[in-house]
């Protein structure tokens, strides 16, 4: 769902040169997505079922300029495969949020839909609010400048 609605918001602001991609730290590869994240995407206006899952790997992180996650155990992982210092917690990232706004993003996996739905909303806040800080950062300086200079707390939630 991240992944859909960043794609969106990249058309929206018409930033055809960026890149977006999907993966997982505990998936199988070519899963599609569940029928939650398909229908609650759907209402959004959002089609992802032909999506699949992809395993994160060390070859993605060193493609991506950066990666953005859903926990702290997301990062840790990130972090193992070479992406210390452009890896940030996503709500870190947005931080159009008060301070003490850090969290991670509970998996509505096997969830009820309402749960989807909670966690759509929460995904199109920070994702919108981190595409727009990255299109400002690299309009500015042409160069999003260290990652790892941005901080994060310590969550409770796994996914």
């Amino acid at each position: 769902m991240a992944n859909a609605i960043a794609e969106r918001m990249l058309k929206r602001i018409g930033w055809g040169n960026a890149e977006t991609m999907s993966a997982g730290v505990s998936v199988l590869s070519r899963v599609p997505a569940s029928e939650g994240a398909i229908q609650v995407s759907a209402e959004q206006g959002l089609d992802i079922q032909d999506h699949l899952s992809r395993s994160l790997s060390e070859e993605l992180v060193d493609w991506a300029d950066f990666v953005l996650v859903m926990d702290i155990y997301h990062l840790e992982v990130v972090e193992m495969y070479g992406g210390h210092g452009k890896s940030a917690l996503l709500s870190s990232f947005a931080d159009n949020y008060e301070t003490g706004y850090d969290f991670g993003i509970i998996d509505p996996f096997a969830g009820d839909i309402e749960v989807y739905q909670e966690t759509f909303g929460i995904l199109e806040e920070l994702v919108e609010a981190a595409v727009a800080k990255i299109y400002s950062l690299s309009n500015d300086s042409n160069d999003i400048g260290d990652l790892g200079e941005i901080g994060y707390k310590t969550v409770e939630n796994d996914l």
